[in-house]
């Protein structure tokens, strides 16, 4: 259980961290337990993680500020391996060198400020500018599918659902529309087929006229017939 004088010293924190957000990061304490705390790092413009969003947890000893936290990153990032305590002058990898007077603000900016560098630490990881980039691309797409981030940060889960509808309606601007040239054959095959209908029609009425029916003509050889017969039988 926190001492009473961590707990008073981590809800004074979070209503300066809420009065002066530290750029590029949102943190805040879980609700059922103030010594767990979950922070998103935005990846700086001009950097590998330029676009990501990463999400990870604050662990804090009952005896803060006179022990250092652990820190840990759960997205994957290029950087840090994820789920591992995340060695920092400031965490608790070197109790030694820790200052009660560093606050969540110190840590959080040493955190962003460790992430952006390539200095090598147990806990990092070596991957390419690539790979770094393909991890930032994806980062918040992976961050919603887990429950805890989308209780505790909403406003990225909207950014998200914002981020897919805007490529859902790019994907149907940019749907293929035909060129001049299949136009143009399409044009050709639509008026070929509307001249061939002509001449089927045309051809249907002057096989009608030209035809003539049989009765027709058994009709006209019976009258001629009956005719030619008259006159032999008046005599």
């Amino acid at each position: 259980m926190a001492e009473k004088s961590c707990v008073k010293r981590l809800q004074k924190e979070y209503r300066a961290l809420c009065k002066e957000p530290v750029s590029h990061v949102v943190a805040l304490p879980s609700p059922n337990d103030i010594l767990e705390w979950h922070y998103v790092l935005e990846g700086s413009e001009g950097t590998p993680f330029a676009g990501g969003y990463y999400y990870g947890k604050i662990k804090f000893p009952s005896e803060y500020p006179y022990k250092p936290p652990g820190i840990s990153m759960t997205t994957p990032n290029g950087r840090f391996m994820t789920q591992k305590k995340i060695c920092l002058s400031m965490s608790d990898f070197h109790p030694e060198s820790w200052n009660p007077m560093w606050s969540v603000s110190s840590i959080l900016t040493g955190l962003l400020s460790f992430m952006m560098d390539n200095s090598p630490t147990t806990g990092s990881v070596n991957t390419t500018v690539a790979e770094k980039q393909r991890l930032a691309k994806s980062s918040l797409a992976f961050n919603c599918k887990n429950a805890t981030f989308r209780k505790l940060f909403p406003e990225y889960v909207e950014k998200y659902n914002q981020q897919l509808l805007s490529e859902k309606l790019a994907a149907e601007q940019v749907s293929p529309e035909p060129s001049r040239e299949e136009n143009s054959s399409l044009m050709s095959k639509s008026v070929g087929e509307d001249v061939k209908r002509v001449d089927a029609v045309q051809d249907r009425r002057k096989a009608k006229k030209e035809s003539f029916p049989t009765w027709m003509m058994f009709l006209l050889v019976s009258i001629f017939g009956i005719v030619m017969a008259l006159p032999l039988l008046q005599l």
